[in-house]
């Protein structure tokens, strides 16, 4: 066995692990990066948001992910209780600092990110997989297994999992804590030749609603398009043909989508995923912190998870160098990153708990911008989750609005409901596979 010391060991090279390592490498600290494929490797979740933007500046990536990104202005809501498309474009958000971001490949992102971590003076290694980690005073001993199956361990100052839905350290300590309010699946596949939108917009994300969830259609710069559906449990258990031909059958019910890939072709495996929500008790602890999917997954939706993944990794490498610079600090350091982590799921989860609901359906597809509401929910859509007052207010009278359209279409939103109480009820009565399957 071989063994080695570090500051800190890291779990998990996608944009959380990647970005944190890069962050405390840059401070001067002995940074493990340990990731158990080897990039490139192909993740979903290829939709970025404008506030992801600065963070690339911060790390010295923007022009790596800006050469092989496809702009992306805005977003458009198809649906079909509603005759005609809306727009939103980032730049007329309440705060407009960034108007525009990109689509990804993230093979080609996480891999960027993973290397920019290495140059920066982290210690890397691919195709290696953590086995156990055991806390004791003063750091934790983490045993791990390479490419040759040789084992190896280190012993850390501090611990960062960021290893996604694999949730190693919030599995193995209990705090994994599967939603109450939000119960879905997904299945997606790439196609070549769909139709895009024209001009400028050709790189918007389009989010289509259809009877049994919702779709995502996401543009790539080298042509492909990522199209997937997030529907409700029940529907996905009624599968009874292969994945892609589920996936096709799914887009039929979709006249929309459908129309803008009558000249596709699939190029891609397609791929069945149990969504099973989930967030950890709390996301630090002695000598830890949880980062990014490690810590919660929500539905995707508003593609947030690269950002709350980033975004917790800039607060986590604060906390982390309070821990190891001034210990007598380290518990409360760790309980502002808790509640750092909590604010950012918070905000966007009202609205993903509701995105089923006709009312708040009724606000997206309504072009009305009277007080700036509509501009309210595009800064929460570009990923500005610091409410302050101008905003925070907006949002209050916003969520005040979706109740009066609720109550306005009362017979839909009790059919909405009972759906959303069937998924609960399904969700509590299975245990989640943790794992996609094909």
């Amino acid at each position: 066995m071989t063994e080695t010391r570090c500051d800190v060991l890291v779990i998990g090279g996608g944009p959380a692990g990647s970005t944190i390592s890069t962050l405390l490498a840059q401070r001067g600290r002995d940074v493990v990066l340990l990731e158990k494929s080897r990039h490139p490797r192909f993740h979903i979740g290829e939709s970025l948001l404008p506030f992801n933007m600065p963070l690339f500046e911060r790390l010295g990536v923007a022009r790596e992910i800006e050469a092989i990104g496809m702009p992306k202005y805005g977003v458009e809501f198809v649906s079909p209780r509603h005759g005609k498309p809306v727009m939103f474009e980032f730049a007329t958000a309440l705060d407009n600092s960034f108007p525009s971001t990109y689509q990804v490949r993230r093979s080609e992102f996480d891999d960027i990110l993973f290397r920019n971590a290495a140059r920066n003076g982290a210690r890397t290694l691919e195709d290696c997989r953590v086995t156990g980690v055991e806390f004791r005073p003063g750091g934790a001993d983490v045993a791990a297994r390479d490419e040759g199956g040789r084992d190896r361990a280190w012993q850390a100052r501090f611990v960062v999992d960021a290893s996604g839905r694999d949730t190693f350290l919030a599995s193995r300590l209990g705090l994994k804590q599967r939603s109450r309010k939000h119960n879905s699946a997904a299945i997606y596949g790439h196609f070549a030749g769909a139709e895009r939108l024209p001009g400028r917009a050709e790189g918007n994300i389009t989010i289509f609603w259809f009877e049994h969830g919702w779709f995502w259609f996401i543009p790539l710069a080298d042509g492909a398009t990522s199209v997937g559906a997030v529907c409700w449990p029940h529907y996905m258990k009624s599968r009874t043909t292969t994945p892609q031909q589920f996936l096709l059958d799914t887009i039929a019910l979709c006249p929309a989508l459908a129309g803008r890939l009558r000249h596709a072709r699939l190029i891609s495996p397609v791929t069945a995923t149990g969504n099973y929500s989930y967030s950890a008790g709390r996301a630090a602890g002695a000598n830890y912190i949880l980062l990014g999917d490690a810590f919660a997954f929500i539905d995707p939706i508003f593609s947030t998870g690269v950002f709350l993944a980033m975004h917790g990794a800039f607060a986590g490498a604060d906390a982390v160098e309070t821990c190891l610079d001034h210990p007598r600090r380290a518990r409360r350091a760790l309980n502002d990153y808790d509640a750092d982590a909590r604010r950012g799921l918070r905000v966007f989860s009202w609205f993903i708990y509701r995105i089923m609901a006709p009312g708040l359906r009724n606000i997206f597809m309504n072009p009305d911008n009277r007080f700036q509401l509509r501009d309210a929910l595009l800064s929460v859509l570009a990923g500005n989750t610091v409410l302050r007052a101008r905003l925070a207010l907006r949002l209050l009278a916003l969520k005040a609005l979706y109740y009066v359209f609720s109550a306005a279409d009362l017979q839909a939103s009790w059919a909405a409901w009972r759906k959303r109480g069937q998924a609960r009820r399904e969700r509590a009565a299975e245990t989640p596979p943790s794992e996609p399957v094909a």
